[in-house]
């Protein structure tokens, strides 16, 4: 197939890239490199510098390659940035997403598939979160309202006014090769700092007070929803799914599994033996994330296959870091 993958140099994009290349599609990405990076590129998957805010330079794209699938990972990501700068967050979250699904009408794209954010729940009171849930009026922050707006436009624009079929996938906190580190600025990921400052000998900065839950997922779990998503015959409809674990973890667990310490260490131990260090509160974030993921597993045959531990010994092991 002739694909084209946005944001195709950033984390997940660049994962999405490499699997169409793999088998065998034809794939071309557009990624602006503003947080994507050149050494993400796939030899066989040429990239366009294109802003898709940009409706004119990003159809001439369009025109050029006329894809049959488009997985839109493209996006400004993090909860912090946006409350700094929210109208470039509307500029490429919600004009981008709107110009993707125009240009997919008129090019006759078949499937346009969006990597949307579970930060469009906002802050719940539900244990599980399900994709029926009500949603507030607001998000919690300019990111996961105009996360909420790319679901919203995929349902509107796509094939009930005449557009091409839409899923959107509502990752949960993934992690993995390539995530963001402490190198891309204080709103990396918290993994990819803990593993950052441990490779650096320096104690894990946690945010209080780290018995928050978050579920997370490993990229590649994330990057075979999307290829499921592409194909599946029971989506299309702009339904939303959740992609995560459907198990979550503390804080605190993760340091442990960072530092190979017991799961049964107490915090106290962790800071007394200046493993650890309590870090500043970080504007938006929500206590916990669980993602029930049965509609998954129904429309798309999709689970998770990664476990966390595995996961986390896995990026462990590529860093080679060693305990301090």
């Amino acid at each position: 197939m002739k694909v084209l993958v946005t944001g195709g140099l950033g984390f997940i994009g660049s994962h999405i890239v490499d699997a169409c290349v793999g088998r065998g599609d034809e794939v071309v990405s557009v990624d602006d490199l503003v947080s994507g990076k050149k050494e993400h590129a796939n030899p066989r998957a040429p990239n366009h510098k294109v802003d898709i805010s940009d409706a004119g330079e990003l159809g001439k794209i369009f025109e050029q390659v006329r894809p049959e699938i488009i997985f839109h990972a493209a996006a400004l990501a993090r909860i912090q940035p946006s409350f700094e700068n929210p109208g470039r967050y509307f500029e490429v979250n919600v004009i981008g997403t709107r110009n993707i699904l125009n240009l997919a009408k008129k090019f006759g794209a078949r499937r346009v598939i969006y990597s949307a954010s579970s930060s469009a729940y906002g802050n719940q009171d539900a244990p599980v979160l399900r994709e029926d849930l009500s949603l507030t009026s607001q998000a919690l922050h300019p990111y996961g309202s105009t996360k909420r707006m790319g679901e919203m436009l995929m349902r509107d624009k796509g094939r009930i006014t005449g557009g091409p079929e839409t899923v959107c996938l509502r990752y949960f906190n993934v992690y993995g090769l390539r995530q963001t580190t402490m190198a891309d600025g204080p709103y990396a990921t918290v993994i990819g700092i803990f593993l950052g400052q441990l490779q650096a000998k320096k104690p894990l900065t946690i945010v209080p007070d780290g018995t928050q839950r978050r579920d997370f997922t490993w990229v590649a779990d994330v990057v075979r929803a999307n290829l499921l998503a592409g194909e599946s015959s029971k989506v299309g409809d702009g339904e939303i799914i959740n992609i995560g674990a459907g198990k979550n973890h503390s804080i605190w667990k993760v340091a442990c599994l960072i530092l190979d310490a017991s799961p049964d260490t107490i915090p106290e131990e962790l800071i007394k033996s200046e493993k650890c260090v309590m870090a500043p509160p970080r504007k938006g974030e929500i206590f916990s994330t669980l993602a029930d993921i049965s509609k998954a597993k129904e429309l798309l045959g999709w689970s998770p296959e990664i476990s966390f531990e595995e996961g986390i010994k896995t990026l462990k092991n590529i860093t080679s870091s060693k305990l301090f």
